[in-house]
C-alpha cells in the first residue's frame, strides 16, 4: 500500500472528567474495508460504540491506544496530558503513518506530519474511529475503577462532574484516581484541610 494512504486518525477521551486517565487512540483505516456508521463517539449510543469498536479493531490496518495517568495530568495539565496520550497512541501503531489527522486545534509532537482538524471526529472517518476506540477503552477502565471505588458511581458518570459525582466527592473526599488539579476536587481537598 502506498504511504499516501497511511493516514492515522487521532483523538482522545477524558479531558473533562474529574477522575481517571485521559485515553487516546490512533487508527489507520483500511480503504479496502470500509466501516459504515463511523461518527463522533459522543453522538453514538454506548452499545453502538461497542459494536463499532470491535469492527474498527478487526478491519483497521493498525490501531493503538495511549494514555496519560492522573499524576501526569496533575503535573503537566490536561491539555499537555492529552497531547502526550496522543503521542503515545501514534507511537504504538504497528504501521508508521505518513500523516496524522488530529481532532481539535492542537497537534502533539509526532514523527510524521500532523494536521489538527476542529470537529474532525464528526467529519474525518479515521478520527471518528479513534474517538470511538478511545471512548470505549476509557469507559471500560472507569467501570473497572467502579469495582475498586464503588461509592463514587464511576460506572454511571465515567468521572464527569455530574451532580451525583460531586455529591459523592463532597461526602467521601477524593479517591486516589481523582485529579487534584481540577477545581471541584481541589475545593473539596481545601475544605477537608480546613476542617
Amino acid at each position: 500500500m502506498s504511504d499516501a494512504l497511511l493516514i492515522a486518525g487521532v483523538d482522545e477521551a477524558g479531558r473533562g472528567p474529574l477522575a481517571g486517565p485521559v485515553v487516546a487512540a490512533a487508527v489507520i483505516l483500511d480503504p479496502a474495508r470500509p466501516i459504515a456508521g463511523l461518527a463522533d463517539s459522543k453522538k453514538l449510543s454506548a452499545a453502538r460504540r461497542e459494536r463499532l469498536a470491535v469492527e474498527i479493531r478487526a478491519k483497521s490496518l493498525a490501531w493503538a491506544l495511549g494514555r496519560a495517568e492522573v499524576a501526569e495530568i496533575d503535573v503537566i495539565n490536561i491539555l499537555h496530558a492529552a497531547l502526550l496520550a496522543m503521542q503515545r497512541a501514534v507511537a504504538g501503531l504497528s504501521v508508521a503513518p505518513a500523516q496524522a489527522l488530529v481532532d481539535g486545534n492542537r497537534c502533539p509532537q509526532l514523527a510524521c506530519p500532523c494536521r489538527a482538524i476542529v470537529k474532525g471526529d464528526a467529519t474525518v472517518p479515521a478520527i471518528s474511529a479513534a474517538s470511538i476506540l478511545a471512548k470505549v477503552a476509557r469507559d471500560a477502565e472507569l467501570r473497572q475503577l467502579h469495582q475498586r471505588y464503588p461509592d463514587y458511581g464511576f460506572d454511571q458518570h465515567k468521572g464527569y462532574p455530574t451532580a451525583a459525582h460531586l455529591d459523592a466527592l463532597c461526602r467521601l473526599g477524593p479517591c486516589p484516581e481523582h485529579r487534584r488539579s481540577y477545581a471541584p476536587v481541589a475545593a473539596v481537598l481545601h475544605t477537608l484541610i480546613q476542617a
